[in-house]
């Protein structure tokens, strides 16, 4: 019998089998490969530790076997860092492990080329003391880019995220600055959507928040959604960890909505995983100048879907014919009236990040006039100004 990862009054130490797994994922030199090859022989992480030497050197090299020998180093710290964290979760939430073949694993994980040993999970107690499934796939949307977006970008993965969320849509991204925070923000403020709303993956063990900067909205997150990592409990964000856990975010994920990402982002790794999994890639065009929009641009060239709008993505995920609802029409009416009220500054800005010198060659302004005028649609949240004075129009969905 598999025993229940959730924690109890008596603050138990994680039972045998969770032991085993732990240990498995803790031996130096065994990575997911070997320990699949060890878990296929053996038939569980249990057995793992009661097979001959014989059985080992058909799945790993003789330091493997050494290493498999031998209990992990630091190992009493790590199983009562693990009983520590299981019996003392945040107020309002829980904490809980899960292996490869618990009931509770992902599907969507499992149909992955590499699947994770273990997921250590935190989010709310009614959640993870039920026996709903946790990870609401296929209802689910990865959601990444850039973590230094323009100002536009951080607009348009908020009101993307929250407007997807209240069509039921849980949020995956991976808490990092930029885009993947404004996505778990969009989410979070959905009051349509039921726990949870989105999903972060991270590159540490889950006893920390990197970056710190992003502490309290973990916390939001692990009441309304769910925190998870496939890395042991004191894991320090290692850059090695976040290419890795991008595997994990697309794995979760019917498809994958890149926002804003540079030629060279880490984005473009999780859209290539999530097109090699069999799963849908979006992106979301941007200005031929802009750097950001650079790696959305050749993702479309590679035949990833343009996405404009919520429905884009909700048309091609679930097949649904989305016709505007009342509000819909109440706020495209606004928007028109907007448009025709539209201040001369912006119709003479366009869409595209423009300087200082080709405003006033647009506008016919002196330098005063224009920069006040600046100033007071920056005021209002109409536009934004940008390294090395240029400004650039927002534009609210």
């Amino acid at each position: 019998m598999v025993q229940s990862l959730h924690n109890d009054a008596h603050h138990a130490p994680p039972d045998a089998e969770i032991l085993a797994w732990l240990r498995l994922l803790l031996t130096p030199g065994i990575g997911r490969i070997t320990a699949r090859k060890l878990l296929a022989k053996a038939g569980g992480a249990e057995e793992i530790w009661q097979l001959p030497l014989s059985a080992w050197a058909e799945c790993g090299t003789q330091a493997q076997i050494k290493a498999l020998a031998q209990l992990p180093p630091d190992w009493p710290q790590h199983c009562e860092t693990l009983t520590r964290w299981l019996a003392t979760p945040a107020t309002g939430t829980q904490h809980a492990l899960i292996y490869l073949g618990h009931p509770q694993y992902p599907d969507s994980l499992l149909q992955t080329e590499d699947p994770p040993l273990l997921l250590f999970v935190q989010g709310p107690a009614a959640l993870l003391n039920s026996d709903t499934a946790w990870f609401p796939y296929p209802a689910t949307l990865a959601m990444v880019g850039s973590r230094n977006p323009s100002a536009q970008g951080i607009i348009n993965a908020r009101d993307m995220a929250h407007a997807l969320a209240d069509q039921g849509l849980c949020i995956v991204s991976g808490l990092a600055r930029g885009i993947d925070a404004a996505a778990h923000e969009g989410a979070l403020q959905s009051k349509a959507s039921k726990a949870p709303r989105t999903i972060a993956v991270v590159g540490t063990g889950l006893d920390q928040v990197y970056p710190r900067a992003h502490t309290a909205l973990a916390q939001q997150i692990a009441l309304h959604g769910l925190v998870i990592s496939e890395y042991p409990l004191g894991s320090e964000p290692l850059p090695r960890h976040f290419p890795q856990r991008n595997r994990i975010i697309s794995g979760l994920s019917q498809g994958t909505l890149v926002v804003e990402a540079a030629l060279q982002s880490g984005s473009l790794i999780t859209a290539r995983l999530a097109s090699e999994q069999g799963r849908e890639v979006f992106a979301i065009p941007g200005s031929i100048h802009a750097p950001q929009a650079k790696g959305c641009h050749a993702l479309l060239r590679q035949g990833a879907k343009l996405v404009e709008t919520a429905a884009d993505v909700l048309d091609e995920l679930q097949g649904l014919n989305m016709p505007v609802s009342p509000t819909d029409k109440a706020q495209e009416a606004i928007k028109n009236e907007v448009s025709e009220q539209e201040p001369e500054l912006l119709r003479a800005l366009g869409h595209d990040p423009m300087t200082l010198d080709t405003l006033m060659a647009r506008t016919g302004w002196d330098a005063a006039h224009l920069q006040a005028q600046l100033m007071e649609l920056e005021l209002d949240g109409m536009v934004a100004r940008l390294p090395g004075g240029i400004y650039q129009r927002i534009t609210r969905s």
